[in-house]
């Protein structure tokens, strides 16, 4: 199920994946991080000003995430030579996956792909398990930043339901 906006909604089973990633170009998915959240955040594109500044806030929060166990997963449709380059400019030592080819497939399967053929500004939090506990959808124009997500993994830390944000 996604919800209105097409995005995956809470309570179902995420897709698995497993894409191409920095640093190394080894794939990288889900399922490696079973046993902790994963947050995915999907961007439209390397290079651009907002997605730029916020994959470099998640590099910052990077200390927050970790006090509850979370990996954090960058996920465009950009190849991997560009997220290589993106990340070594921008300082960001979690991966970026490249879904690449079949361009957005990944995306297309989060609800997550545009008409623009990039992938939607969205952010899903898995649980433990690989469930969706929380997805949010921004405008391609608006930095969401960190606040949900860590709301989201507060609220798996203690036991209480996630929503869709």
């Amino acid at each position: 199920m996604t919800d209105s906006n097409g995005l995956i909604e809470p309570g179902r089973r995420a897709p698995d994946f497993s894409l191409p990633a920095t640093p190394d170009g080894r794939h990288t998915g889900p399922a490696q991080y079973r046993g902790r959240p994963v947050v995915l955040a999907f961007y439209p594109a390397d290079w651009s000003p907002v997605c730029g500044d916020q994959m470099v806030l998640y590099q910052a929060a990077k200390p927050e995430f970790d006090r509850y166990g979370a990996a954090v997963l960058g996920i465009s449709v950009d190849s991997l030579w560009s997220h290589r380059a993106f990340a070594q400019s921008q300082g960001i030592e979690f991966p970026l996956l490249a879904d690449f080819e079949p361009k957005g497939a990944v995306a297309r399967a989060y609800g997550a792909y545009t008409p623009r053929g990039e992938a939607a500004r969205a952010l899903v939090v898995l649980d433990p398990d690989g469930t969706v506990a929380w997805s949010h959808l921004s405008p391609p124009e608006v930095n969401p930043g960190a606040d949900g997500i860590l709301d989201a993994l507060e609220r798996l830390r203690s036991g209480r339901e996630v929503m869709a944000g």
